[in-house]
């Protein structure tokens, strides 16, 4: 049975422990990259094309996109997106099984929220101990560098070396998408999109705006409709962890 048969066709946003997902419609995006893995999902029987920086088109049933790694999603009418943090234990699964740029993964085509949510909270094997304590800390904007890594017991340029090596992902462009995370679970909770900026550390709506389209290839204004057509659905949120999930 597939993942869409085992969901429903519904849209979907939601923001869970290691991980988001957005399932509905995909216009053309804009050329982007963000710091997660991406999986995405056709719908039964369906195709999802993604290109690449060099304009290469990648097709199949599951395509995944290793944080960093610049792409572009083509239009779909349905689509199941997963977006998946490089520090938790899914992660890992999906490195086993992808090269460094965008990978045609029929193996993932069923895949779906249940697959990925035991895996959220627990950690990557491939990550520092003290690289995890570091993006924990990360979910309060006003640390620091510096200050970040005077906690865990590293240098800055240390910190700075391992987040690199083992996410694959600066840790400025980390912060950004932890951002993001809080503002969208803002809307979640029913705050406009001016609140939503506010609270995810974002100086207003525009800045919002720009650094979302250019991490996902979506505008806060596209996810909305999604998103509080989700809720109206009546499923219930996952617990979203404060922590750097």
């Amino acid at each position: 049975m597939g993942q869409w048969e085992r969901e429903g066709t519904g849209p979907r946003f939601v923001v869970g422990a290691g991980y988001a997902l957005y399932r509905g419609p995909l216009a053309d995006s804009t050329p982007h990259r963000h710091a997660a893995f991406q999986v995405a999902v056709a719908a039964a029987g369906g195709v999802v094309t993604v290109a690449d920086a060099a304009g290469v088109r990648h097709r199949g049933a599951a395509v995944v996109v290793p944080p960093m790694v610049w792409h572009r999603m083509e239009p779909v009418r349905r689509v199941t997106a997963f977006f998946v943090d490089p520090h938790c234990a899914f992660a890992d699964r999906l490195r086993a099984g992808c090269g460094d740029g965008v990978t045609v993964a029929p193996r993932w085509g069923d895949l779906a929220e249940e697959d990925v949510r035991p895996f959220g909270l627990l950690p990557s094997a491939v990550v520092d101990v003290r690289l995890w304590a570091a993006m924990e800390a990360l979910t309060d904007h006003r640390v620091a560098l510096p200050g970040l890594a005077a906690r865990v017991g590293l240098s800055p340029q240390r910190l700075r070396a391992l987040a690199r090596r083992q996410l694959g992902v600066p840790l400025a462009r980390w912060r950004i998408w932890r951002r993001l995370a809080r503002a969208v679970d803002a809307l979640g909770d029913g705050h406009t999109l001016a609140e939503a900026a506010l609270a995810g550390g974002f100086a207003d709506q525009a800045h919002f705006s720009r650094q979302m389209r250019e991490m996902t290839g979506l505008t806060p204004s596209e996810v909305l409709p999604v998103l509080r057509a989700s809720e109206s659905a009546g499923r219930p949120r996952p617990a979203y962890s404060r922590r750097a999930t």
